[in-house]
């Protein structure tokens, strides 16, 4: 087996997506490793899920900060000096500045609970009731400056059922996102999916991007 790609894992509250890239990287097949995980707020809960993990962990608090850019300059050094070839962000609600964004092109990934383009920013669910879709789901894309924008990897489709409220439709997105992002993790540590310019290629199916949880 090669070498597993180094993985940073950012975080801004409970971690549940990093639990399940946590347990994804227990399985000795998996082309991933998380490196370590960071949060830009003090006592979030995924710092909890890290630390029973055996994983490093550690808090770069965005208010100690004067400026966005300043900020993004100690992350990408907590990054680098973890030797993290790949970022994960899983929950993490900060915007990044163009430079760190750019840094890291085509290495970080993030995830959305709607099937992007659509419903971008936030409150995607409640966007996705008001507009009465059928389906909506999630999507794991690269990321890029603007927000919510970038090559999309691979996305989860679930049902909207009739009588579904706010809580009752995150639910069941949070559910495929835990499925959907080791997967899509796993397409990009392994080669088997690349970008070129604002596009995904890959070897395989062509449908390897759409992803329905059982």
């Amino acid at each position: 087996m090669t070498a597993r790609k180094r993985v940073g894992v950012l975080i801004s509250g409970r971690g549940s997506n990093l639990q399940s890239l946590i347990d994804a990287c227990r399985e000795p097949d998996y082309p991933a490793e998380i490196v370590t995980v960071i949060s830009n707020r003090p006592g979030a809960l995924g710092l909890e899920r890290a630390q029973s993990a055996g994983l490093p962990a550690l808090t770069l608090n965005h208010k100690d900060y004067a400026s966005r850019a300043a900020f993004d300059a100690d992350l990408d050094r907590a990054l680098r000096d973890a030797g993290a070839e790949i970022i994960c962000n899983a929950g993490f609600m900060r915007l990044l500045t163009e430079g760190f964004a750019e840094a890291w092109r085509d290495r970080q990934l993030n995830i959305h609970p709607s099937l992007l383009p659509a419903f971008r920013g936030l409150h995607p669910q409640e966007q996705a009731l008001n507009a009465g879709v059928c389906v909506s789901g999630a999507t794991v894309h690269f990321v890029r400056t603007d927000m919510d924008s970038g090559p999309i990897l691979a996305q989860a489709v679930v049902p909207v059922m009739p009588d579904d409220t706010v809580e009752t439709l995150s639910a069941r997105i949070l559910a495929a996102e835990h499925k959907l992002y080791p997967y899509a993790l796993k397409l990009v540590a392994s080669g088997e999916v690349w970008v070129e310019g604002e596009s995904v290629r890959g070897a395989g199916s062509p449908a390897r991007c759409l992803f329905f949880p059982q």
